[in-house]
């Protein structure tokens, strides 16, 4: 028996990186600067210029055109210079989601908000090769890794690479969450 479209679906998405030599975050910074709009040129543009196959390009030209903030905001952040660090934010994202059926992903500008009934967490591309990640756990002394940080959240994890977001990042984020129901 075959998978289904949706699984099929999620293997092209996963491959994208391997198959067209960039993230689809990065594709979608690059369709965002050529100023193709329709789908069409888009198509053209990724087969023509960037000689991608027809599937991967006309996925990737989907996926450019979705409408939902969240996709557009997420992608911008992590495009270009950043887009090394897509992997990193979705591992954050993922443990944050699987603290509770109540976590919400909420995308701005420059950052991303993981809230409960109030931000627990703040995820921001902070350089080409950093994620700082705010938690909100006030009252904690800062240690080691655990820095000072602003108002909205009180302290900061610097993440380089996944490895990095391991389980002393992954408990202060647990912390954060559980104090903000």
């Amino acid at each position: 028996m075959g998978s289904s479209p949706e699984d099929q679906l999620a293997t092209m998405l996963a491959n994208i990186p391997e198959k067209t030599g960039k993230p689809l975050a990065e594709w979608i910074g690059i369709i965002r600067k050529s100023g193709h709009e329709k789908h069409g040129a888009i198509l053209k543009f990724l087969k023509e210029e960037h000689g991608i196959s027809h599937g991967f390009a006309n996925l990737i030209a989907s996926k450019a055109r979705e409408t939902g903030e969240e996709v557009d905001l997420v992608a911008s952040q992590y495009s270009d210079a950043k887009a090394e660090l897509r992997p990193l934010y979705e591992e954050i994202v993922a443990f944050a989601k699987s603290l509770g059926p109540d976590v919400e992903i909420a995308p701005k500008k420059a950052s991303v908000s993981l809230r409960r009934k109030k931000q627990f967490a703040l995820v921001t591309p902070a350089t080409k090769t950093r994620i700082d990640l705010g938690v909100a756990l006030k009252g904690e002394e800062p240690t080691g890794r655990l820095e000072s940080y602003n108002a909205m959240c009180s302290h900061r994890i610097r993440l380089e690479s996944i490895s990095e977001f391991d389980d002393e990042a992954k408990s202060w984020v647990k912390e954060a969450y559980s104090k903000s129901g």
